[in-house]
């Protein structure tokens, strides 16, 4: 990238544990940095990532940053190194089966929950969430949720403490950020071998042409998110209403 003045923009800051770090002094003892991957995706599960510090965590392995922001193969070269770091990490994941019958935000607070779950195993329960973005799709809703499942927990979750761009800045959403991009990449490469008309194991499930193409012509599977609106044999396809995720 070059700045209008001609002169190389300045590298980026890598992520790191200043935020997370804030969050610890001011009295939390476990603090889990979160982020979800396949949210616009048409086909397969959404997956959410954690990975949980403490105030003794020490800054995160060289070259962590946003799964947007890597290539395959080096989010892929991360993963011995992430599965070192910290206290504990997980990936949840909520199904396209659970995202038609809840909807898309009830099915992240699903995976994200399943995320706690797995890693209070190790560690206990956290004490914070770092969250990327300024929705908080985590917390229950104050009022009765029609849409959740049986086997979301109903009782209060940790507090939940927002930052946009979180994922780019704070080194344990980072963190999660790729282990369940890694995660859900490697299902949706194995799930493709059973639809291979698809080609998810290029598009990850989004909306690629070729995805486009097999849906005009065979319809949806199983796998896919059928709530949504899919392109059918004779209707153009408009992608407005899915995300710009990369692949």
């Amino acid at each position: 990238m070059t700045l209008v003045t001609g002169r190389p923009a300045p590298p980026r800051t890598p992520p790191h544990l200043r935020h997370e770090r804030v969050l610890l002094r001011d009295g939390a003892r476990l603090l889990a940095g979160m982020d979800e991957v396949g949210r616009g995706s048409l086909a397969g599960p959404v997956s959410v990532g954690v990975v949980v510090v403490d105030a003794g965590t020490r800054s995160a392995p060289k070259g962590v940053a946003d799964s947007k922001l890597l290539a395959p193969a080096a989010r892929t070269r991360l993963l011995p190194a992430l599965h070192r770091w910290g206290l504990a990490r997980a990936v949840g994941h909520a199904s396209a089966a659970e995202i038609d019958e809840i909807g898309i935000i009830a099915a992240l607070r699903l995976a994200g929950n399943r995320a706690l779950a797995t890693i209070t195993l190790t560690v206990g329960p956290v004490d914070v969430v770092l969250l990327d973005g300024s929705h908080d799709w985590l917390s229950r809703p104050a009022q009765t949720d029609l849409f959740s499942l049986d086997d979301e927990p109903d009782v209060p979750g940790p507090r939940v403490h927002m930052r946009v761009k979180a994922d780019r800045t704070c080194a344990s959403v980072a963190a999660a950020s790729v282990l369940a991009k890694c995660e859900r990449d490697a299902m949706m490469v194995d799930l493709s071998a059973q639809h291979p008309a698809y080609r998810w194991h290029e598009n990850k499930g989004y909306a690629s042409p070729e995805h486009m193409a097999a849906l005009r012509e065979l319809g949806p599977s199983e796998l896919h998110r059928r709530s949504w609106r899919l392109p059918v044999a004779g209707e153009p396809f408009v992608d407005d209403e899915y995300s710009d995720e990369v692949f």
